[in-house]
């Protein structure tokens, strides 16, 4: 807040600059002058019990950039846009988004899920997503037995390391977790497999529950392909066959 000294200051100075400016008034002109003083003095008068606020623009704290990124819902955050269950945790210099809704037992219509742009990973189901589309495979390079084909991915599955577990089995789905190669430290990575013996294939997802985004960047820090990767070594172990073109992975850090 301050008062209008600068306004009473240019008010005196009219004042004093009109009457030196006047060598030899002639009356009418006195009269004139006056009458500007007397409106001047009333308009300084006013000017000194005028305050003016000022306003100041401060950067937010810390504890109120968490609290406003906390307010926005977490499916409607960039940083998670795509995906479902998440929770963020976040601050001025990372984001941290853990989704865990997205397995097959979470769609109604029984299908795999795609692999949002916000998410690491590859699925047979992102058709629409190029850069995380993998075509599925055949399993006829081995047998055209499905349940030899199923026992056999059983296996290749389980010998994968990493930490692999198998925690859910049926004669044609298989979910196993894996701890996040990269970035390190993080939850686990979801792979899935569906049989489909009608077309001799086998569809998969595999993506890290958790992403993480680094300011100011708005696509999450890569896996280095990690999660491509070990579905690779898999069908590697069964000689098994892509059946389109194959991922080649994404370069981002």
């Amino acid at each position: 807040m301050f008062k209008a000294s600068s306004l009473v200051a240019l008010c005196y100075y009219l004042i004093t600059a009109e009457s030196f400016q006047i060598q030899q008034p002639s009356s009418s002109s006195s009269s004139s002058i006056k009458n500007r003083r007397e409106m001047l003095h009333q308009i300084v008068a006013a000017a000194t019990t005028v305050t003016f606020p000022t306003a100041t623009l401060a950067e937010p704290s810390t504890q109120q950039q968490q609290q406003q990124a906390q307010n926005i819902p977490t499916n409607k955050a960039p940083t998670s846009a795509g995906r479902r269950g998440c929770q963020t945790d976040t601050n001025p210099s990372r984001t941290v988004v853990t989704c865990t809704q997205e397995l097959r037992k979470y769609n109604p219509d029984g299908r795999l899920s795609s692999v949002s742009a916000t998410a690491n990973g590859v699925s047979t189901s992102a058709v629409r997503n190029p850069s995380r589309f993998s075509p599925p495979w055949s399993y006829l390079t081995e047998t055209s037995d499905s349940k030899v084909a199923w026992n056999s991915l059983v296996k290749a599955v389980s010998a994968v390391g990493g930490g692999v577990e198998i925690v859910e089995l049926t004669d044609e789905y298989l979910h196993a977790t894996v701890p996040t190669e990269f970035p390190a430290g993080l939850t686990y990575d979801d792979i899935e497999f569906v049989l489909r013996p009608d077309d001799n294939i086998v569809l998969y997802r595999s993506v890290s529950r958790t992403s993480v985004f680094v300011y100011p960047l708005t696509q999450p820090v890569s896996d280095k392909n990690s999660n491509l990767k070990r579905l690779e070594k898999i069908r590697d172990r069964l000689g098994w066959v892509e059946m389109g073109l194959a991922q080649t992975g994404s370069e981002r850090i």
